[in-house]
């Protein structure tokens, strides 16, 4: 590999670039390639340091290539494809203890593919789990609607992980304001089961703890049934019907007076 240097690395650019499609440009991807072809030349040489050097930029392009959106395909070929760039000088030589080295080099190369495979694959999953998270947060806005009263507005679906959510992000921004009521507005959700109803009630009686009354508004008849059939109870939290009414209430409640409209 150190007497063909500059051909193994021309060719196993050529391979690569093909594959990446412009997402990378090939200055990028070479001096990328060129790194890893002077650790790898070092490990194989019996330097144990760079054996675990190689390994860390492998994690580190596995991780990117992730976030960049490859595929773990597009990410483990960038690794295989060095080997046929060698086999085909190995070939070129001729020589028979030159393809009995490769063998042990072919071996090599497999595991740093699968490295790259499992570390794209574990990388994925947590970029997965941080869009989700925070999908949740922008999907659970808490609204100031006047001095001291916050609304939630709630739209969509509403599941165990969501309501959770809605509990921590309205909980978190009373204690940034300190604010007396809440609105929690369910008008944009189809449909509440009993363990969603269960989550809500549990946030009141949370935001209740630190001061600040809740209601609830916007209950679709539909949902309305659908709490009368599950026996679900309320209890004293008061229910309105609109967003309107809600902060009617709240603003009566906080002593605030409106004083407005034509000819006031």
């Amino acid at each position: 590999m150190r007497s063909r240097r500059d051909v193994i690395l021309d060719r196993w650019v050529d391979l690569v670039v093909a594959g990446v499609r412009g997402r990378i440009t090939e200055s990028e991807l070479r001096a990328e390639l060129s790194e890893l072809y002077g650790l790898i030349e070092r490990s194989t040489g019996g330097e144990r340091e760079a054996a675990g050097e190689l390994r860390a930029a492998l994690t580190e392009i596995s991780r990117t290539r992730a976030r960049q959106g490859f595929s773990p395909s597009e990410t483990a070929v960038s690794v295989f494809a060095l080997k046929q760039a060698v086999l085909e000088q190995v070939g070129a030589i001729g020589d028979v203890a030159a393809y009995a080295e490769f063998v042990a080099f072919s071996s090599g190369v497999d595991d740093l593919g699968l490295l790259t495979f499992e570390t794209y694959a574990a990388a994925r999953e947590q970029v997965i789990a941080d869009q989700t998270e925070q999908l949740l947060e922008l999907s659970t806005p808490v609204v100031k609607l006047w001095e001291g009263i916050l609304g939630v507005p709630l739209v969509g679906t509403l599941d165990s992980a969501r309501t959770q959510v809605v509990m921590e992000t309205l909980l978190e921004r009373l204690v940034e304001t300190g604010s007396q009521f809440a609105v929690i507005d369910i008008t944009g959700v189809p449909a509440v089961d009993t363990e969603v109803a269960q989550h809500l009630l549990k946030t009141v009686m949370a935001a209740r703890l630190m001061g600040t009354d809740c209601v609830i508004s916007g209950i679709r008849p539909q949902i309305a049934q659908t709490i009368v059939a599950l026996g679900i109870e309320f209890g004293d939290i008061p229910t309105k019907a609109s967003l309107a009414d809600a902060l009617e209430w709240a603003m009566e409640r906080s002593g605030t007076r409106l004083v407005g409209g034509a000819g006031a």
